[in-house]
């Protein structure tokens, strides 16, 4: 059965760390449920191979367990967990950073026309979706997998089953999400843009109409097209991202939280530890003490 040796091939290739020698393939294998973290998904296909996970982002809640796949198509911040994992039957996943030039690449054959003008038209799509993994998906990536046995194969093939994956991805039921990132000038990208800037400058004070205008679309259009692609308003994503930069400064300086506050945009370290109770569930100070415990244990 292809997901049966799909997990053992993730199982043998994960314990060496989660990149590989294939350019944008990632495996992962967690063997324990820890408590949910903020990350940021970049752009990818997440294939779970064995366990399942679940990912905040916003208001909403995505689940995927083994045989079921996420595209992320915008880097979101995100609060995440795998749910199900132990030692004896470990969480295991296969990714494949998703990228435009390719997809781009993709749309620009023949066959793509239909489904360029199916999609035309549409609202932009969410920045994450959750779909069943179709077989060919799944045999995709077993066979890229493999070729990290063959590397004589590898420089060669890895790219055709790359192209592969996509096509499947782009025609697939998450298939305007994928598109989409290779139009250069579609929604999805606009606010691409838009996410790309307030990651780059989530101290700066930002008004909606600046970031619109950057976005070549009026005020109205880019906070419902942003709302649609990222389940937040600008405004609550960059609060996302700041409580998120903020708690990384408190790992490495806990005693800090006015500081941390100040340099992540915030006026009031009173408003910042309010605001950073109500996303991860306890104070500044005890919740840093609490991650920098965690990782002594894995040390």
């Amino acid at each position: 059965m292809l997901l049966d040796e799909l997990r053992r091939l993730i199982d043998r290739h994960a314990r060496d760390g989660e990149t590989t020698a294939i350019e944008g393939v990632l495996v992962s294998r967690v063997e324990d449920p820890a408590p949910p973290s903020g990350s940021t998904t970049g752009t990818v296909l997440a294939l779970i191979a064995q366990g399942a996970k679940r990912l905040a982002l916003g208001d909403r809640i995505y689940e995927y367990r083994a045989g079921q796949y996420l595209v992320a198509s915008v880097d979101l911040p995100v609060t995440g967990q795998f749910t199900e994992a132990t030692p004896q039957e470990p969480a295991l996943g296969f990714g494949l950073t998703l990228r435009p030039s390719v997809i781009a690449e993709l749309l620009l054959h023949p066959a793509a026309a239909d489904i360029l003008r199916d999609g035309r038209g549409t609202a932009p799509p969410l920045g994450l979706a959750v779909s069943d993994a179709p077989v060919e998906l799944i045999d995709a990536a077993v066979r890229m997998l493999r070729l990290l046995d063959r590397p004589r194969d590898l420089p060669v093939l890895a790219p055709m089953i790359e192209r592969e994956i996509l096509w499947s991805l782009m025609t697939g039921e998450q298939g305007a999400t994928v598109r989409q990132l290779g139009l250069a000038d579609s929604s999805l990208s606009r606010v691409g843009h838009s996410v790309r800037w307030i990651r780059e400058h989530y101290a700066d004070t930002i008004r909606v109409d600046d970031l619109a205008r950057m976005a070549r679309m009026s005020p109205s259009a880019f906070h419902r097209s942003f709302q649609g692609v990222t389940s937040m308003s600008p405004i609550q994503f960059q609060k996302q991202i700041r409580l998120q930069e903020a708690r990384m400064r408190l790992m490495a300086e806990p005693g800090d939280v006015a500081g941390a506050a100040f340099a992540v945009g915030y006026e009031s370290p009173s408003q910042f530890s309010r605001e950073y109770r109500r996303q991860f569930g306890t104070s500044p100070g005890r919740d840093a003490a609490r991650l920098r415990e965690t990782v002594r244990a894995i040390e």
